[in-house]
């Protein structure tokens, strides 16, 4: 198996960044006295799912994952965004499981926001730790454990992969985002940056998963309306955020679902920086009939 780290991997950062925390949900449920009106929003181009409403009530079970829940944020749905899945996983200790994926066609994409999992993929063992990153091609075995003494709480990203003929399939990736130099998107100073997990020029890739950071001010200075959908965890901060019409304000542990073409722009107000994980579907056409014709 050939490991890929995107150019730039282990590159020293450009200045000393504090240490990384990533937001992750807890679960819960909110006393009887507590009010309805919050920030859950769903509308024909967008979604929000506020930290606060991810209760216990709303997790689910899924086959052959033990001692596991899951928070469900987003799956595909006709006429709204329907290119992949996003859940936030708990596991709690000995959990895991040996037959995660179900679907061969399946890609998936992890990202460890909390505690250390046991990651087999393709036949070799990795750690992730808080930070870490595992990208699985389609029809590769893989198994998870957490063989610790906390909780391991991670993004579990699954798309139908979309192959192209000459192409080949993308190749595994594990590695840790504090390995990673930051790309500073360009006449904004370091403001706003992109943590690229993959290369973006390797067309074999059909979906990217990057981390964004805005530091305190920064912003995405215009409405960016374009054809990848998208999922917004926030793991860090705060910030408003334009949606469509609407400018909204969000937190860490919050998630925004974008459809395609949905108007988006940011400003992250501070006082500390404003970082989410981002997933869009990438590189291929877009299909003219569906799937099966």
């Amino acid at each position: 198996m050939n490991e890929v780290h995107r150019p730039g991997a282990g590159a020293p950062a450009a200045r000393e960044e504090a240490p990384r925390r990533y937001y992750a949900p807890r679960g819960g449920l909110p006393g009887q006295e507590a009010l309805h009106t919050g920030r859950a929003v769903f509308t024909e181009a967008y979604v929000v799912i506020p930290r606060g409403v991810m209760a216990d009530i709303v997790t689910s079970a899924l086959p052959f994952w033990e001692q596991t829940r899951a928070w469900i944020i987003a799956r595909p749905l006709s006429g709204f965004a329907e290119t992949f899945a996003q859940y936030v996983m708990e596991v709690a200790p000995g959990g895991g499981s040996e037959r995660p994926e179900p679907d061969p066609a399946a890609e998936a994409a992890l990202f460890v926001a909390e505690g250390s999992a046991a990651l087999t993929l393709a036949g070799r063992s990795h750690t992730l730790e808080p930070g870490g990153f595992a990208y699985i091609p389609p029809a590769t075995e893989w198994s998870l454990r957490n063989r610790g003494d906390g909780f391991v709480r991670f993004h579990w990203i699954r798309k139908a992969y979309e192959s192209v003929p000459g192409l080949g399939l993308p190749d595994p990736v594990v590695v840790n985002e504090r390995d990673i130099a930051p790309t500073p998107m360009p006449d904004t100073q370091g403001a706003w940056a992109t943590t690229r997990f993959v290369d973006p020029a390797d067309l074999r890739h059909d979906m990217h998963m990057t981390i964004v950071t805005l530091e305190p001010g920064g912003v995405i200075p215009f409405e960016e309306t374009h054809v990848m959908e998208h999922g917004l965890y926030v793991l860090e901060g705060k910030a408003v955020y334009k949606l469509n019409r609407d400018w909204v304000e969000v937190e860490a542990g919050d998630f925004m679902w974008l459809r395609a073409f949905c108007p988006q722009a940011c400003y992250a107000g501070g006082p500390g920086r404003f970082r989410y994980l981002l997933y869009k579907d990438v590189n291929r056409h877009p299909r003219l009939a569906p799937p099966g014709r």
